[in-house]
């Protein structure tokens, strides 16, 4: 499958020096077109207030309707119709806000996710999902088992619904059900983990990692013990060097320029 790495919303935090991107990952199968998140969608600017609520004033987005994945898609050539199926690694408005622009694609996730997103039980997650939102998607739930690790990640589910090499990654901490999608393009695997870090020096060991996206991290965590081991986790994996794997995030602006060029786009 080919993988193309786009930038569907940028941001600019306070003193975080550069930057914050939408990860989002457009994955053509024989089959159709499929979205890794989503980005921030065409409402998201006229409707931030009620769309994003308090977290926009720290993110400060620019809500650039050219950076819509909707607006990608069309500007590659392909029909938005052919966006068949979007894989969230979670809720969070900055990851969903584009699945209003493909209103007949699937929505896959974690089943944990979807049950988190309905029940709104802690303050948290009443701050994080929006009463009622998920009633309006068409959503696929999916319990990944531990009887199909992935690399080392205990549970994992292939979607084979959506295309054979397309595998969601039980990956929670950020939020109780976040997941991580991993991608097969042929020669690699791109691995998308989603929020479960920031910035690339929390897994590279480079450091530098501003102290806002630290205290951001650490606020929204819906079990800050597992984000510390997913942290551990993911700098094992990124210290093996496995020239057969790509890893990237949602937010990190160096790990996308990486992956571009990765992927042939200068």
């Amino acid at each position: 499958m080919k993988v193309h790495h786009l930038n569907c919303g940028t941001m600019h935090p306070y003193v975080v020096p550069d930057g914050l991107v939408c990860h989002v990952l457009l994955v053509e199968t024989d089959d159709g077109l499929a979205l890794v998140d989503s980005g921030f969608g065409l409402l998201d600017g006229p409707q931030w207030k009620t769309r994003m609520g308090s977290t926009s004033r720290f993110l400060r987005p620019e809500y650039a309707d050219t950076e819509t994945a909707i607006r990608q898609v069309e500007a590659l050539g392909y029909d938005p119709h052919d966006v068949r199926d979007i894989v969230l690694t979670h809720f969070d408005g900055d990851h969903f806000g584009g699945v209003d622009d493909f209103p007949w694609a699937r929505v896959h996730l974690t089943a944990d996710e979807v049950d988190a997103a309905r029940a709104r039980a802690t303050l948290v997650e009443k701050r994080r999902y929006r009463e009622g939102f998920i009633d309006e998607l068409t959503v696929v739930g999916h319990s990944p088992s531990t009887a199909e690790p992935w690399r080392g990640f205990p549970a994992a589910t292939e979607l084979t619904d959506i295309a054979p090499g397309i595998v969601l990654v039980a990956l929670p901490g950020h939020s109780r059900g976040h997941a991580a999608v991993a991608v097969d393009a042929g020669d690699h695997w791109t691995l998308h983990v989603g929020d479960s870090f920031y910035h690339h020096g929390q897994v590279d060991r480079t450091g530098g990692v501003p102290v806002a996206l630290r205290v951001m991290e650490s606020l929204v965590a819906r079990d800050r013990a597992r984000v510390r081991a997913n942290h551990e986790r993911l700098s094992e994996l990124w210290a093996e060097h496995d020239a057969d794997l790509i890893l990237v995030n949602a937010h990190d602006p160096t790990l996308l320029r990486a992956a571009q060029v990765a992927a042939g786009r200068p």
